[in-house]
């Protein structure tokens, strides 16, 4: 199956109430088990390539190619999508790639910059076709998180929308990124609010702390896109632990990443099923 863009994976998902994964890759095997479990799940999925993660590999290009060859041969629509870009010049770069979307990430600067800085990424991106994601709010890993006043205000945020011409946008509603529990407390009001007021689909970052049941209850009040990192990494870092503790003496890094690859395959097949994400 070809590429697929993240328009037409997303979009249709929004109109119909469902969700869509988005998860990211660290390794290529990471990659291979993200496509597995949404063969496995029959469902669409979006594998992820952070701005931290090409910082790990040096470069963008041996990740992202190898990415985008493993979607091109998936048996479900796979995007393959850059997330939480700040440099201009990484985004050029995996549009030039082939990337299906990206997230370019403003948020640390003021209001008008932020608008400045996405509308002109926004208009580059859309004149070579590619989905633009950008966020407003404090979403993730920083103090007051959870606090009222760090969540997106639904005005403020259909005028970005407005102004920027963003296919997508992340919102702040009372998760955090990089949470080993699964603890966060959602304001679904909230969601529920923006989404009446946003006029493209929503997404939540820092999903991993979130109880798959308010997961679901998320999707049920608006939210779209639906990204899942650190959840999974917990899921192949734990069974590569398990592996080598039954198996100390094991030197083939192949034996143990495979277990490590299985968990996640069978972690993100239940994780689509949980955000309703087969068409």
């Amino acid at each position: 199956m070809p590429l697929s863009p993240t328009g037409p994976i997303v979009e249709p998902a929004a109109r119909s109430g469902r969700g869509v994964g988005a998860f990211n890759v660290i390794q290529l095997e990471h990659a291979e088990a993200l496509v597995t479990g949404a063969e496995r799940a029959g469902a669409p999925v979006i594998l992820q390539i952070s701005q931290n993660c090409v910082r790990y590999h040096g470069a963008l290009e041996p990740i992202g190619e190898a990415t985008l060859a493993l979607a091109r041969q998936a048996r479900v629509p796979v995007a393959v999508h850059l997330d939480h870009a700040e440099e201009v010049a990484l985004v050029r770069e995996a549009v030039a790639l082939g990337f299906s979307s990206v997230m370019f990430d403003a948020s640390a600067l003021d209001y008008a910059d932020n608008v400045a800085r996405t509308r002109e990424v926004a208009a580059f991106c859309h004149r070579h076709g590619v989905f633009v994601e950008a966020e407003l709010g404090e979403v993730g890993g920083k103090d007051g998180v959870h606090a009222p006043g760090a969540r997106t205000d639904p005005g403020q945020a259909r005028e970005f929308v407005e102004e920027t011409a963003v296919d997508a946008l992340a919102v702040a509603v009372g998760s955090s990124h990089a949470m080993l529990t699964r603890d966060a407390s959602l304001d679904f009001e909230l969601i529920s609010r923006l989404r009446a007021s946003v006029p493209v689909p929503l997404v939540l970052h820092g999903s991993s702390g979130v109880p798959e049941a308010d997961l679901t209850t998320a999707v049920e009040h608006g939210m779209t896109k639906v990204n899942i990192a650190t959840h999974l990494n917990k899921a192949f870092t734990g069974a590569v632990r398990e592996f080598l503790t039954a198996n100390p003496s094991t030197v083939d890094t192949r034996k143990y990443f495979a277990a490590g690859r299985e968990a996640v395959a069978a972690e993100a097949a239940k994780l689509l099923g949980v955000l309703g994400a087969a068409p």
